[in-house]
C-alpha cells in the first residue's frame, strides 16, 4: 500500500481526473474508447426506441385548477378518445424496440374514464404475453374515483398511481378546488385506498409551485413525510393551459423559486441527518447526471431532446405529440409539434420533418450558449418550451427559462459537491442511482 504522501496523494487526485476524463490521458487510444462507451451508456434511452408512452384518454376533470395545463373539460364528449383509435395507440405501442416499457394513461382525470382504462391495460397485457415487454403501467389522477373494484384490478395488473399534493390541507384546496372544497380529504382517502387495497408502494405524488406555496416549503415537505412518502418534486409552474392565463396570480420569479427550493432542500438534509430517508426528485435527477455513468432517462435533460425519440404521446384527438408539453401547445392552438395521427408506423413518426426539426434544435454541441456551456454534457435544449416561452424553437438557449432554471439548479449542487461533506456526498450518491422515473407523471 502506498504511503499517504503529498506526492502519491496528487498522483490518486490525477488518477481520479484522468477517470472521470476531466484530464487527458498521455495514451489516450484506450481512454477515447472507454469515453465512447460511456457516452453510449448515457444515450441509450434515446438509441433503444420510445420507452415511454403517455396515452391521453379524456380531458373530462372535475377539478377547476387555477394552473391546469391542458385546459381539462366538464365533458366526455369529443373530449375523449374512441375505442378504435385506442386500440391502435395500444397496438402501437409494441413497434417500439425497447424491451422495457412504461404507459402512462393521462387526463383529465383517467379514472372518469375508467371503460377505457380498463380496455387498454388489458389489450397492452394480453398483447405482452407474446411480446414479453418488461411492462410498467402508471395512471395520473385525483384518485377520488377510486373503489374497491378499480383497486382490485390495478392490483392484478401490477398498476402504479400518480397524484398531486400541493402541501397542507389549506393550501391545496386553494390550488386544486371543488364545489365541495374538500379535494384534499377525497384524495388523500384516496391514497389510504390504494395503499391498503393495490400496495404500500402504489402511489407517488406531485406537487406544483404556486405563488402561495413560496412562504412554507418546509410545511409542504413535512406534509408529505406526515402522509407517508419518501420523496418529493419541487416542480417549477409551467406556462400551458390554465397556467399561462392565470399567470399574474400564480407565477414568480426564478429568484424566488431559487429561495424557495433552496429552503426545501436544506429543510429536505436536515431530515436525513435526523434519520429520516428522504429525497427531492430533481436533485436526484441532475446528482445521476453528474454522478452516474448510467442516465435515468429524463426526456427534459437530453440531446438530442428525448420528446418523440424516448418517449411519445398519444393524445385524445387521435394525433401523436412527441411529448406532454407538445400536446398542451396543442390545446393553445399551436399544433406544428404534431408528429402524426394515431395508427401511423412508428418509423414514419420518428422519420417526420417535426421530429427531425426537434433533433437539430436540440443537439447541444451545435447549438450558440450550450455548445461553450460547462454543463453541456448533462443537460441539453428543450426546443418545445422555448417555442412556448419565445416562439421559436431555435430561440437564443440563455434566455429560456429551462436553461436559466437548469443553470441554477446545476451551480446549487456542484456548490453543495464543491463542499466536500462527507455525508452529503454519500447521501448524492444514493439519489443518484436511478429508480423508477415517476417524475414525468402528474395528475
Amino acid at each position: 500500500m502506498l504511503a499517504a504522501t503529498p506526492q502519491n496523494m496528487e498522483l490518486n487526485r490525477l488518477a481520479e481526473l484522468q477517470s472521470k476524463f476531466f484530464v487527458g490521458n498521455p495514451s489516450p487510444q484506450g481512454s477515447l474508447r472507454l469515453l465512447t462507451s460511456r457516452i453510449s451508456a448515457k444515450r441509450e434511452t434515446l438509441t433503444s426506441g420510445p420507452s415511454l408512452y403517455l396515452i391521453v384518454l379524456t380531458l373530462q376533470c372535475d377539478h377547476t385548477c387555477r394552473y391546469c395545463q391542458v385546459s381539462r373539460s366538464l365533458e366526455s364528449a369529443n373530449h375523449s378518445i374512441d375505442q378504435t383509435t385506442l386500440a391502435l395507440a395500444c397496438d402501437s405501442i409494441f413497434e417500439s424496440p425497447s424491451k422495457s416499457i412504461t404507459v402512462e394513461f393521462q387526463g383529465g382525470d383517467p379514472l372518469l374514464r375508467f371503460d377505457l382504462l380498463k380496455f387498454a391495460i388489458e389489450r397492452i397485457s394480453e398483447r405482452n404475453v407474446v411480446e414479453k415487454r418488461q411492462l410498467r403501467f402508471v395512471v395520473a389522477s385525483t384518485l377520488h374515483q377510486l373503489n374497491e373494484e378499480i383497486c382490485d384490478f390495478f392490483r392484478q395488473h401490477q398498476v402504479y398511481l400518480s397524484t398531486s399534493i400541493d402541501g397542507p390541507k389549506e393550501l391545496h384546496n386553494k390550488n386544486r378546488p371543488l364545489l365541495t372544497r374538500d379535494s384534499y380529504e377525497r384524495t388523500v382517502n384516496g391514497i389510504r385506498m390504494a395503499r391498503d387495497l393495490i400496495s404500500q408502494d402504489a402511489v407517488s405524488a406531485l406537487m406544483t409551485t404556486t405563488l402561495d406555496s413560496l412562504a412554507i416549503p418546509e410545511a409542504i415537505i413535512d406534509e408529505y413525510v406526515h402522509l407517508g412518502f419518501r420523496e418529493i418534486f419541487l416542480r417549477q409552474l409551467s406556462a400551458y393551459g390554465f397556467a399561462s392565463r392565470n399567470s399574474t396570480s400564480l407565477s414568480y420569479s426564478l429568484n424566488e423559486f431559487s429561495d424557495f427550493y433552496e429552503r426545501a432542500f436544506n429543510h429536505i438534509l436536515q431530515l436525513n441527518r435526523q434519520g429520516i430517508d428522504f429525497r427531492e426528485i430533481m436533485a436526484s435527477i441532475f446528482l445521476n447526471k453528474i454522478l452516474s455513468p448510467f442516465d435515468a432517462g429524463f426526456v427534459d435533460l437530453q440531446s438530442p431532446t428525448g420528446a418523440g425519440l424516448a418517449a411519445l404521446t398519444y393524445n385524445y384527438d387521435g394525433f401523436v405529440y412527441p411529448s406532454d408539453e407538445a400536446r398542451m401547445l396543442a390545446e393553445m392552438g399551436d399544433t406544428s409539434f404534431r408528429l402524426g395521427k394515431i395508427g401511423e408506423k412508428l418509423n414514419v413518426l420518428r422519420s417526420s420533418e417535426v421530429q427531425h426539426h426537434l433533433v437539430r434544435a436540440s443537439i447541444n454541441h451545435l447549438i450558440p450558449g450550450c455548445d461553450q456551456c460547462a454543463y453541456n454534457s448533462y443537460c441539453g435544449p428543450d426546443p418545445i418550451s422555448a417555442k412556448n416561452q419565445l416562439g421559436d424553437t431555435f430561440a437564443p438557449v440563455h434566455l429560456t427559462e429551462h436553461c436559466k432554471r437548469n443553470m441554477w439548479l446545476f451551480d446549487f449542487l456542484f456548490a453543495k459537491l464543491g463542499q466536500q461533506e462527507d455525508w452529503f456526498l454519500n447521501l448524492a450518491y444514493h439519489w443518484a442511482n436511478p429508480s423508477p422515473a415517476r417524475e414525468c407523471c402528474s395528475a
